[in-house]
Formats: structure tokens, sequence, C-alpha cells
């Protein structure tokens, strides 16, 4: 009977705007939470009588469903702490929950949210006030990360900083940059030899010395040009102050380049290096000098120049493994050691490394790197976060504290590199804001409203309708 189809339409009516009215209630809950994800209630109509001549028209009503609209993205609000994370643009932070750490569930126990507000707890893990603990891949010594899995979760790590952590950072690279007086390659110039004290870091952050010392080459004879060649022994304070390079050093005196280190390598026939790798050495005073880095008493070669870059690559600390790039500069270039009139100077002597830091201080960059910075100016990654992206974000399955997990409507997760493929930049003291808009949600209340007003109408009409049926027998 078709009254008693308007009366059940009526009815879903009611339930779909009832449906549509809880949409709308727990948007406007939440228009202040970070990262909250609107939900929208779509309606869809329901025919009873679907084929031709299948009889009596039958009001089949209304159905709603209920969507997290996911993909759309809040604005970025600007915060105070380090760890306060957002992303702008696509992609997910992957976390887990507190009481899953440690359980063996696979890529089941991966969870997925567009932001958090990340603190240390006292066993220094990286969490929510609601226990979601950031996921990442921890980082080598040197702050490299190395290859990882990116379809499983299986070498994604809790993110751990221990506030006591020190950490030392080695020197591995010295710019040399020094000039040597000119005046002292002439005839009845002093012999005695310029030095210069340079401070490096070992590897465990004590403080060394290389003590690079410059022997002139003087002339013999009074008719004699000054011969612009150095001698210079490098001796190293780890190595119990052995001698662990020589080198000759040829400076140009030329209208066009003069004061650098000579450039042959152009010339016909080849003449000797600008920096000329010895074994030994034997000043005018009597001293003698033999490469002897690991102290086995027998002179070895000094590590060759390389021209193309101007370094030479030495062992420090009395191991071969403990290596410093050491730049004196190439043919040419006034970058680094030159020769020209005036003082002996250190113009610009440079090195990375640093002695032991305590942890001042995390935060995170737009690639997802976390970088720990230390007291003593030392910065090194310790982790890299990266972003899960899936192929429908709609589809994901939404859970509590505005995380996400994957269904089967959301397809596979893969991990980018914030930045990398689809995904967007990775944002420090930043959180993502809500979805929601307050206004759009006031005016949907109202046709909701209405529309749950109209459907009540429909009920009553058909009450009445029924009761003039009931009173035709009286």
């Amino acid at each position: 009977m078709t009254i008693s189809s308007s009366l059940n339409a009526g009815v879903a009516g009611l339930y779909a705007n009832a449906t549509k009215l809880a949409s709308i209630a727990d948007n406007i809950a939440n228009s202040g939470t970070y990262g909250y994800k609107r939900a929208d209630a779509d309606f869809e109509s329901m025919v009873i009588t679907q084929s031709a001549n299948s009889g009596t028209y039958s009001a089949g009503g209304v159905r709603a469903n209920t969507l997290r609209l996911v993909e759309e993205r809040g604005a970025i609000v600007s915060t105070s702490n380090a760890m306060d994370i957002a992303i702008s643009g696509r992609g997910m932070l992957p976390v887990v929950r507190e009481t899953s750490l440690g359980s063996t569930t696979g890529n089941d126990a991966l969870l997925m949210t567009r932001t958090g507000s990340f603190k240390t707890d006292p066993n220094g893990v990286l969490k929510t006030d609601t226990g979601l603990v950031l996921l990442g891949w921890p980082a080598n010594a040197d702050g490299t990360v190395p290859t990882m899995s990116r379809d499983s979760i299986s070498q994604l790590q809790p993110v751990v900083i221990a506030a006591n952590q020190t950490a030392a950072d080695p020197t591995t690279r010295m710019n040399l940059g020094v000039n040597l007086p000119a005046e002292r390659t002439k005839l009845g110039a002093s012999a005695s030899p310029l030095t210069v004290a340079v401070e490096y870091f070992g590897n465990l952050g004590t403080s060394e010395t290389l003590q690079v010392s410059y022997y002139p080459t003087i002339p013999t004879v009074a008719a004699d040009s000054p011969t612009n060649k150095w001698t210079m022994v490098i001796q190293d304070s780890a190595s119990s102050d052995r001698t662990i390079a020589i080198y000759e050093l040829q400076f140009s005196d030329a209208r066009s380049g003069g004061g650098t280190l000579l450039d042959l390598s152009g010339a016909t026939p080849a003449g000797s290096p600008a920096v000329k790798p010895l074994s030994t050495f034997s000043p005018v005073a009597g001293v003698s000098f033999d490469v002897d880095p690991y102290g086995t008493g027998t002179p070895t070669a000094s590590p060759a120049y390389n021209s193309a870059t101007g370094q030479v690559t030495l062992a420090v600390g009395g191991s071969a493994a403990n290596t410093l790039d050491l730049t004196l500069g190439r043919p040419g270039s006034a970058s680094a050691l030159t020769q020209v009139s005036g003082d002996f100077a250190q113009t610009g002597i440079t090195k990375n490394g640093s002695p032991v830091g305590n942890l001042t201080g995390v935060e995170i960059d737009a690639g997802g790197l976390i970088k720990a910075t230390y007291d003593t100016g030392f910065t090194r990654v310790i982790y890299q976060i990266p972003l899960v992206d899936v192929p429908n974000y709609n589809g994901l399955t939404a859970l509590n504290n505005q995380t996400f997990a994957i269904s089967p409507d959301s397809g596979s997760f893969y991990l980018w590199d914030a930045g990398d493929g689809p995904t967007g930049d990775v944002v420090g003291y930043a959180r993502e804001g809500s979805t929601t808009d307050v206004a759009q949600e006031l005016t949907n209340l109202i046709q909701t409203q209405r529309a749950y007003s109209s459907n009540a109408k429909i009920i009553q009409t058909v009450d009445e309708m029924l009761q003039e049926t009931t009173n035709l027998k009286r």
C-alpha cells in the first residue's frame, strides 16, 4: 500500500537526517581539534520498484552513507614546540600506539596521522600525550641514513632521544690557508722554519694537533733568483709527534697567478709537480725527518697530492682508518697556500669537527630529518621520518586521536622521503588545523533541521490519513 510506503519513507528520511545531524555535530565539536578530518553524510535514494510493470508504486525512501574526507587538508598553524609536526602536501606521519611497542603484529600495527605534538617521555621516546609514538629510520653514526624497505615498517623504529646524550664529531676535513713570505726564499734569508699548530679532534673528541713546519729552500749562489720553494713537514700529536707527511712546495712567480702553487700540468717536458711527496727530509740544521706515521721505523712515501682537488689524504692518530683530507690548494688557486711578500700569516685555516658536546635540542627539517644540536655547535642527523602514502586516503579507516589505518579501500602503503614522489614537505614548529568550516556546518545544520521537520510532517500527514481511513467504518 503506497500510504504505508510513504510512512516508511518518512521514517527513513528522519533516520538519514539524524545521521547527517550527527556528522555536523561531530564536525562542529572538533572545529578546534588539530588534524581533524571533516565527516560528511551523503544521501542515496532507495528504489523499491526498479523494473517496468512491477506493480503499484512504493516509496523506497533515502539512505545515508557517512564518509571521512581524509584528503582535505587543514591550515598550517605555527607553534613553539620544535617537534610539533605537520605536513605541507600529501603524505602522513607513521606512528604506533605505545601499547603496541615490542609486538610482532607487522604492518597491522602501523597507524598514520597528519599532525602531532611529540615530546620525549622519561625514557626518551618521542610520543604524543595520547600515546602515539613517532616512527623513523635510525641514522648511522656519521649522520647518513642507509637504504631501507619502503613497503614494510619492519625497519622503522620508535624515535628515542636521550636528553643526556653526548657526541663527538671527529675532524675529517681541514683547509690550510697560510701565506709564506716570498722574501724567505732569497739568498741570505734565515733557514729557520715557520711553524703553525692546528688543532683537530679525534674519534673520541680528544683535542689533537697537527704541527706544520715550512722550511725555505735558499739559493747558494748570489746570482740565483729566489727559489720560491719550501719543504712542508707535518707532525701529528696523536701519533707521538711522528712525522706523517713531507712535501716539497713550488710556487709560481709569473705575472699571472704569481704566489700560487705552480701549475706544471701543461709543461713540456713535464717538470716536478707543484706539491711533491717525499719520504725523508734533512733540513740545513741537520735534523732529519722520516715519514713514519705508524712507528714502524721504516720511512714511507707521503700520501699523493691530488691537483684536481688540491688535497692530500693523511692518516692521523696512528691508524690508516682515521683519515683527514688536508686542502693545500689547487695549482693557480689562492684559496689555501700562497707565497707572496709580507708576513707569515694564517689566512684561512678552517676545519670541521668538534669536541664532545651535550645535547641541547632537536629539530626536524623539510626532508623529515631529525637533527640533534650539541652545545659545541655540532649538528648531526639521528633519524629520518618517512611519509606514508596510499592510493585512496578517503578509504582509510578512521580511529581515535586523528589516526588512520590501512583498509582494503585505501590500498597498500608506500614510504617516501619527504618531498619525493607525490609527498609534500615536513613542517616543524607547526600543527595542521581542523578542516571544519563552522559557517558551512551551521548552514548545513539549518538545511538538515528543515529536512528533518519536513520528514516529520510526512509522518504526521500519513498518520492523519490513516486516521481518516479508520474513521470510514463509523
